[in-house]
């Protein structure tokens, strides 16, 4: 895989580990809520993200 990749991978799991890492019981209550919501409304979440993760890439790679 190219070097791009691991470099995404590693970004990726930085921020991910901020919320558990800083404010592990807000992160707790942000992770209950999110398992609560409807489907329908992760799709869209993931949806909007998934588009402005896309529209990013393309700025940069650009």
């Amino acid at each position: 895989m190219p070097n791009w990749f691991w470099a995404a991978l590693a970004m990726v799991m930085i921020v991910e580990g901020i919320g558990p890492l800083l404010i592990p019981n807000r992160w707790r209550q942000y992770l209950r809520q999110v398992a609560e919501s409807e489907a329908g409304q992760l799709r869209q979440i993931g949806g909007t993200l998934v588009v402005i993760g896309s529209v990013c890439l393309y700025f940069i790679v650009n």
